[in-house]
């Protein structure tokens, strides 16, 4: 049971048992010394419970203004800044002739001074770009809202696993975000009943906890409270708007949504997809077959990536490693296929179809 619940039940008895026992007694001495009791018994627990949400509610303020200032640009801020000051020097200048009127002076002194600063730090902050523009930096220095290297991890690239080898080998530069969200849907996803859900569940938070012990990964993890928000999905656009991160997702619907937002975003998939190796007919290869085709005499074997290739007359060579020669690639509903033949040491064997020949990588 939480805490506060706990609490709230304790002050709640103490309360109700303070208020009948002295009506059930008649000795006054008594009756004074369980009421009084009682009386601090309750200042006490409403003293804790307040303490409590009381750091509660800073911790959380801290958190807002924490995330507030990290999705907030430098030009924002200095733009912010000058303009507070400058609105405030003017509002300065502005009321001092107020004062010196008896009764309102003091009031119009305030509003002026308020509104003079309100309004430069307004300016500040929608203008603080342009206004920076104004003095140009010297060297390689840009003005603008550049990309911040933050990129927020989604669930489904953790589940998927990849993203560690990609982050190790020095391709992803920044850090790395793992909403709070994002942990508890892993661990709702490790509680299933369904055995291959409860898996990837596990393996994605075991992949987190070996992404945080790699010295060449920066990841943290940070809070994605949103007002308003319920769904990951939805949090994690919100949480990308405010930081101005980039998400890293193999969601199709997230990545499009994000897409739609303006937001960058970084597919696993597509990733493997751009770093594929093309193969041409032609080509060699060294391949094991490992089980029979579909059609008479093939036989089956796959590359790193898991792209099938058939190799003709080699449905008497299952267990055994052979050079094959790429004929032909064809692109299917389920990926693309490679099929090749033997390659004989007395001649080379007639390369097939070139028209329906279409690019094979080597992951994906």
């Amino acid at each position: 049971m939480h805490i506060k619940q706990i609490i709230l039940k304790i002050l709640i008895l103490a309360l109700v048992v303070g208020t009948g026992i002295p009506m059930a007694i008649n000795n006054s001495a008594t009756v004074s010394l369980i009421g009084k009791t009682l009386m601090a018994l309750s200042i006490i627990l409403v003293a804790c419970f307040l303490v409590r949400a009381s750091i509660a509610f800073i911790k959380k303020g801290i958190g807002h203004l924490n995330l507030l200032i990290e999705s907030t640009s430098v030009e924002v801020l200095l733009g912010g800044a000058g303009g507070l000051v400058v609105g405030t020097l003017i509002g300065v200048l502005s009321s001092f002739p107020l004062s010196a009127i008896k009764g309102l002076g003091p009031y119009l002194t305030l509003g002026i001074f308020i509104f003079c600063g309100y309004l430069g730090l307004s300016i500040g902050v929608r203008r603080g770009v342009d206004m920076l523009g104004l003095f140009p930096p010297k060297g390689n220095f840009t003005v603008g809202n550049p990309d911040n290297g933050k990129k927020i991890l989604d669930t489904s690239a953790i589940i998927d696993g990849r993203i560690y080898d990609v982050c190790a080998s020095n391709f992803l530069e920044g850090s790395l975000l793992v909403p709070t969200a994002v942990i508890d849907e892993l661990q709702h996803i490790a509680d299933s009943s369904d055995h291959i859900r409860r898996n990837k569940g596990r393996r994605g938070l075991e992949l987190l906890a070996k992404m945080q012990k790699h010295p060449k990964i920066k990841i943290d993890i940070i809070d994605s409270d949103i007002v308003g928000e319920k769904e990951v999905d939805s949090k994690l656009i919100k949480l990308c708007k405010q930081l101005n991160a980039s998400i890293i997702t193999n969601d199709y619907n997230l990545n499009k949504v994000a897409e739609l937002q303006g937001i960058k975003v970084l597919n696993i998939n597509e990733l493997t997809n751009a770093v594929k190796i093309v193969v041409y007919p032609g080509e060699t290869m060294h391949i094991n077959i490992i089980k029979e085709g579909k059609e008479s005499g093939q036989g089956v074997g796959y590359l790193e990536d898991g792209t099938m290739v058939v190799v003709e007359d080699a449905n008497d060579e299952i267990g055994r490693e052979l050079d094959v020669m790429v004929t032909s690639v064809f692109q299917t509903a389920a990926g693309r296929m490679i099929f090749t033949r033997k390659i004989k040491d007395d001649n080379h064997p007639d390369l097939g179809s070139f028209h329906d020949v279409q690019e094979v990588k080597m992951f994906g």
